[in-house]
């Protein structure tokens, strides 16, 4: 069923929200891969994330880090088997949020995406099918600032030409949410594409 929420835009994270959280398998993959621990890596995983999705640090230079945390000693092919583990893991679609995504665009109603993420995430944003869902795409690590600064809202929104009362902001981290809240942004923490659909129903009642 369409749902309209006429003058608004409701802008989307992207991770663990339309996607689906990376698998176990995918999960103990990747940390094979990495020749570590998992009680090891994902520490290090996490510990530079931020830096990676804020663009000051490449994606090369991540795995270099993570590399030196673990004492290990890759090959530039393991490099390159490690993004491509990690990068697909991020890819796989949540059917029922997705669902709730077209039922937006079939209501005519404007939507956003703006994800913490690398730079190499910006393309499969736009080009994917995804892309033809959102007006704009605003992904971190090309605007040097991330979630939940308040910077990069106020940046999504001069970019949309909409005002904090006029922009709604769904996310799966509270933290986020509350620094769009802050702005004066509507906001819902994502913890089910049923509960999103119905926040979602009660703005367009």
């Amino acid at each position: 069923m369409a749902i309209s929420i006429p003058g608004k835009v409701v802008v989307f994270d992207y991770g663990e929200v339309i996607s689906t959280t990376p698998t176990q398998e995918d999960r103990a993959a990747l940390a094979e891969l990495a020749g570590g621990e998992a009680e090891v890596f994902w520490p290090a995983y996490w510990r530079h994330r931020d830096a990676l999705d804020q663009g000051t640090l490449s994606i090369q230079s991540y795995w270099r880090g993570i590399e030196r945390e673990l004492g290990e000693s890759w090959g530039d092919a393991t490099i390159h088997r490690l993004w491509l583990a990690d990068f697909r893991s991020w890819l796989t679609i949540d059917h029922d949020t997705l669902d709730v995504l077209l039922d937006l665009k079939a209501g005519g109603t404007r939507m956003a995406l703006l994800s913490n993420a690398g730079r190499d995430f910006g393309s499969y944003f736009r080009h994917g099918t995804l892309g033809d869902l959102f007006e704009k795409v605003f992904v971190s690590g090309e605007l040097g600032t991330i979630k939940p600064s308040a910077d990069i809202f106020e940046h999504v929104m001069a970019e949309l030409g909409v005002t904090p009362d006029r922009t709604v902001f769904i996310d799966n981290k509270e933290a986020n949410v509350r620094g769009a809240e802050a702005l004066g942004i509507a906001g819902h923490v994502f913890t089910t594409p049923r509960d999103l659909r119905a926040y979602l129903d009660a703005l367009g009642s």
